[in-house]
């Protein structure tokens, strides 16, 4: 957050949600950094492996969107929230399955505002949900 309020200030961008492609590339490569160097400090302290794990999950799919922003404007925070729900239910069990009404109302504010179509929030879930919970499984 402190590089995008950096980048507002500076008029990089307009706003926190850093819409335009270029930009959202820009802030993408800055946190896919900060995430490498998450994880790198980790392993290095010696965190448990389910936490990095999760972390490792973010960096997989920061990474997946990253590309695909290259072509299409896909829904980062739909991505996030389902992709955290999926790994709450591999952790804690299917009743954490419900979180995934969060999960709708994110993707209803996210269309409500304009801000993306319906198939930028669908697709946003389901590779969340897909990518993150399989790299999860895989990294645990």
């Amino acid at each position: 957050m402190t590089f995008i309020k950096y980048g507002i200030r500076e008029g990089y961008w307009g706003d926190r949600h850093v819409g335009a492609k270029p930009a959202r590339l820009i802030v993408m490569g800055v946190i896919l950094l900060s995430v490498l160097a998450g994880i790198a400090l980790m392993v290095t302290a010696g965190a448990p492996r389910t936490m990095t794990a999760l972390i490792i999950s973010m960096l997989v799919t920061l990474a997946i969107l990253a590309l695909i922003t290259t072509a299409w404007k896909i829904s980062v925070h739909q991505a996030v929230s389902a992709g955290a729900c999926a790994m709450l239910v591999q952790t804690y069990g299917t009743w954490m399955a419900l979180g995934f009404i969060l999960v709708l109302l994110v993707g209803w504010s996210r269309v409500e505002l304009r801000d993306h179509t319906r198939a930028q929030a669908v697709a946003g879930t389901v590779l969340g949900t897909i990518v993150a919970a399989a790299t999860f499984q895989l990294a645990r």
